[in-house]
């Protein structure tokens, strides 16, 4: 089957064109820019065509688009022309996912995280919405078990076919999807997990808690215990006991840490042994984008995160501060590049208390991508900060230079400097782009 990717360079639109191209058929795709992600599919043989014109549309077998393409796109114009058979990224997936037995992993956060650790666990295939450090891609195929991360921003992840339903939390996000009706919100995870034959949730969740289905539940509160932190050859672990289980260390600083964990070995013990998940668990060396540390020097550390909630960027930071604390680092600069209007204008008041304990709290402009522009007054909410506003920043060994009007307005050169966001912020804050 010949088939074409429009919005190809995404996270995850390029995990689904990888293992369509591993399953053995032609793939194509299509983007604005280029990007890192479009020259890796072009060295892994897809041919990427930028920027988007219809003389890419050559009469495929089957056309997929991301959530961002519109209807007037020119590549979506001419397939229409054409009459191809073409659909959104998740009415393709139970064409994708059909073959395989997948576990499904959602929620509002840490869904990334949990999908790498299971497939490192379970040795197995896996789609995620990030590159996992173990194998450096979003995606690799090793048998026809498939560790999956399912997005419920457009409830596609009802159409994933799932074995094993695995939901971490259900925190309200993405509601301008739901038309702000949390009773719609709510029965898609209810069906999410209703579908699968085998469940594991959160069950001190305010949502799960409630669950009339079978399923493996953890209570975290009183299932992990006895959480530690250490450095293991200069990284990040964390070590707790899971139930009656034993110790469990894994890769990554946080209480957040050990419950992904903890959700991923309940998921993969319905078919494996403990021992062998707990040796396995130490394969996982985390996600790019997720305390991703990308220099480290005796008196200077910068951490990429994709942290784009108030919850996570609060999370995140206390990881931080873990790490401060084992390495003596005492300031913290966090640079924010705020995620969309409609995401910070609703969450505004968590985001005004999520960064605190830095030492200084610098804002980028806001990134988004087809969306009405909200005022919001950063300068007067975020005013019990010590505040930078910066055009731009640029990394360079030892240095994150802070730019407005092209104008350098301030160095930051030692202590701890953690970039928050899902935009091009990842890009910015590396020496070398990835």
């Amino acid at each position: 089957m010949r088939v074409h990717f429009i919005g190809i360079g995404g996270i995850g639109l390029s995990a689904l064109a990888r293992f369509l191209k591993n399953s053995g058929h032609e793939v194509s795709g299509s983007d604005v820019k280029s990007t890192p992600i479009t020259k890796k599919l072009e060295e892994e043989g897809i041919l990427v065509n930028i920027p988007q014109s219809a003389n890419a549309i050559t009469k495929q077998d089957l056309v997929i688009y991301s959530a961002a393409v519109t209807h007037t796109n020119t590549e979506r114009l001419e397939a229409d022309k054409q009459k191809l058979n073409m659909m959104p990224r998740k009415e393709a997936l139970p064409i994708i996912l059909r073959d395989t037995q997948n576990y499904c992993i959602c929620a509002a956060h840490g869904k990334s995280t949990t999908t790498a650790m299971l497939s490192s666990i379970m040795q197995s295939s896996a789609l995620i919405g990030a590159i996992s450090k173990e194998f450096d891609s979003n995606f690799r195929y090793i048998d026809n078990i498939l560790a999956f991360e399912a997005d419920e921003s457009d409830e596609s992840f009802i159409l994933s076919n799932p074995y094993c339903s695995i939901v971490l939390n259900t925190e309200p996000e993405h509601m301008e999807y739901y038309n702000y009706d949390e009773a719609k919100f709510y029965d898609a995870y209810k069906k999410f997990l209703d579908i699968a034959p085998v469940k594991v949730i959160n069950a001190e969740d305010n949502f799960l808690k409630d669950y009339k289905g079978v399923a493996v539940r953890l209570y975290p509160s009183i299932d992990i215990k006895d959480i530690k932190y250490f450095l293991k050859d200069d990284e990040p672990y964390t070590s707790f006991n899971l139930k009656d289980l034993g110790i469990f260390e894994v890769w990554g600083f946080g209480e957040h840490i050990a419950f992904d964990a903890a959700m991923a070995i309940l998921a993969a013990m319905q078919t494996m042994d403990i021992e062998l998940i707990r040796v396995n668990l130490s394969k996982y060396k985390g996600i790019k984008k997720r305390f991703d540390i990308i220099q480290k020097k005796d008196n200077f550390t910068v951490i990429d995160d994709y942290a784009h909630h108030p919850t996570e960027i609060k999370a995140t930071l206390e990881s931080v501060k873990l790490y401060n604390e084992l390495k003596n680092i005492n300031k913290i600069a966090v640079i924010w590049q705020p995620h969309k209007y409609s995401r910070t204008k609703d969450n505004l008041e968590a985001f005004k208390k999520c960064f605190e304990g830095c030492n200084a709290l610098i804002i980028l402009p806001v990134w988004t991508v087809a969306e009405a522009i909200l005022d919001i007054d950063f300068a007067k909410e975020f005013s019990n900060y010590n505040l930078i506003f910066a055009d731009s920043i640029r990394a360079y060994d030892g240095q994150i230079l802070l730019m407005k009007d092209e104008k350098i307005i301030n160095v930051i050169d030692e202590g701890m400097v953690l970039g928050v966001g899902a935009g091009d912020i990842t890009y910015q804050i590396r020496v070398e782009k990835y």
